[in-house]
């Protein structure tokens, strides 16, 4: 045979060899069918990206899945849990509304699929060496900013309160001073409980700032600031909320002599809770810095004048709050409590057009989840803008929740009571800002 032949004849044969033993898209699918996770490889790095900061020991969650013996066996449990989305807490509702947010802890589908997938085969451990490096977790007890701004500027506690082992909730209202001389703007708050007896018995946490605004001038913006949206709310707490960061052209005012009023909500756990104090934590701009807008922390209502639930029924409500005035809506933190099952959030704008912005279909009363935004789909809406809040609650014996499902349940601050309504940070813009904003965006309220 011809040298140039005998080369040209062995090409092919090598290509058709390498076709025969490359495998196709079938024998690849075949392959990645036949795979089995395992916890070392596969599942121990999910853990550690959406589940650990919870679940270690002394932290809020009832077990450590830092281990492999830890986890074990707890797999079915696990199972269950990430398919119902109960586990990790994220309760937005994935069809509709806004889906991009800066604090997104939910698990993806291949993720799910992966953990379901461990434990139909048995949850094996797989080999050590393919273990990821263990993650050094914060002091439970530390500030969770910390190490994004380091040690509060200002420290507010409230005065200390017992909470008795047994007995009806409790309301603790103290007066605190923060010593302010001078006029500062905040960038970041964060509220944090005793640790641990203080994350056990607090159910809700709110400060609110009292401070004299009369006569103060160039508060950032052009809304008229009376009683009804500010200073008011400072900030709220509850489990699965762990601070407040503004944008770089917002924040909150604080003026001198400014004062906190606590408003703490605590339950009984069957043990005593000596001398809890719940802190407030401040991180201010630097001395002399204002940002352009300020951020008012409003509660949109769920109701319109009451919630009253006949025993054994579903109760739909809805209540409806005009925006003053242009705005950036920064977050969503539906609050309800033990029969609350799901909670939508709607923009009517002055056109009549209708915008669903998010909706939490499996709300969890024990989770009060802050969903904050993404920066480029934050919703921009004009002033004039009606937020509709829709609240449904369960009082039925399908609600494993249900305390007493033959009971008449109204609006009230016992947990056995119900409440209705959405903790949102508004951020009041300037029609220029506004029209600029709109502009770039290209949609109002930015359905993803």
């Amino acid at each position: 045979m011809h040298a140039k032949s005998y080369r040209r004849w062995l090409g092919v044969g090598v290509a058709l060899c390498a076709l025969v033993a490359a495998p196709g898209p079938a024998a690849a699918n075949e392959a990645e069918a036949d795979y089995q996770p395992t916890f070392a490889k596969d599942v121990a790095p999910i853990l550690q990206q959406k589940c650990q900061e919870c679940h270690q020991p002394n932290s809020i969650a009832p077990m450590s899945l830092l281990t492999y013996g830890e986890v074990r066996p707890w797999a079915r449990a696990i199972k269950d849990r990430v398919v119902s989305l109960e586990m990790p807490p994220w309760h937005i509702d994935r069809t509709v509304g806004i889906q991009t947010f800066q604090n997104d802890r939910s698990l993806s589908q291949e993720q799910i699929d992966t953990i379901v997938k461990w434990v139909d085969g048995g949850a094996p451990l797989g080999d050590r060496a393919d273990l990821p490096p263990a993650v050094e977790w914060p002091d439970p007890g530390a500030w969770r900013l910390s190490d994004r701004f380091g040690e509060p500027d200002l420290v507010v506690p409230s005065a200390p309160y017992t909470v008795p082992a047994d007995g009806q909730d409790k309301w603790w209202r103290p007066m605190a001073e923060t010593g302010l001389t001078d006029e500062r703007w905040v960038k970041a708050i964060e509220i944090k409980p005793s640790f641990p007896g203080g994350r056990k018995v607090v159910h809700h946490a709110i400060a609110r700032l009292l401070q004299e605004e009369e006569g103060v001038t160039g508060l950032a913006n052009s809304v008229d600031f009376d009683d009804d949206i500010g200073p008011g709310t400072f900030m709220e707490w509850a489990v699965g909320k762990e601070g407040e960061i503004f944008p770089d052209d917002a924040g909150k005012l604080m003026l001198p002599g400014a004062r906190i009023q606590w408003d703490i909500h605590y339950h009984a756990i069957g043990e005593e809770v000596v001398d809890d104090v719940v802190e407030l934590g401040v991180y201010f701009y630097d001395p002399g810095y204002k940002p352009k807008y300020r951020t008012i922390l409003h509660g949109f209502r769920g109701h319109q004048g009451g919630i009253d639930i006949a025993p054994g029924q579903i109760g739909m409500s809805q209540g409806f709050t005009m925006l003053k005035g242009p705005a950036r809506l920064e977050n969503y933190q539906p609050h309800m409590h033990m029969r609350g099952k799901a909670m939508s959030m709607e923009a009517v704008l002055p056109d009549g057009s209708r915008r669903m912005l998010n909706n939490v279909n499996n709300f969890q009363w024990n989770w009060h989840i802050n969903y904050i935004y993404a920066d480029d789909v934050a919703p921009l809406l004009p002033g004039g803008t009606m937020i509709v809040v829709t609240a449904w609650h369960d009082n039925s014996t399908g609600n494993r929740e249900n305390p007493d499902p033959r009971q008449w349940v109204g609006n009230g601050s016992r947990t056995v009571d119900e409440m209705a309504h959405a903790w949102v940070d508004v951020t009041y813009l300037d029609q220029d800002e506004y029209d600029e904003l709109v502009a770039e965006r290209g949609d109002l309220a930015n359905d993803d």
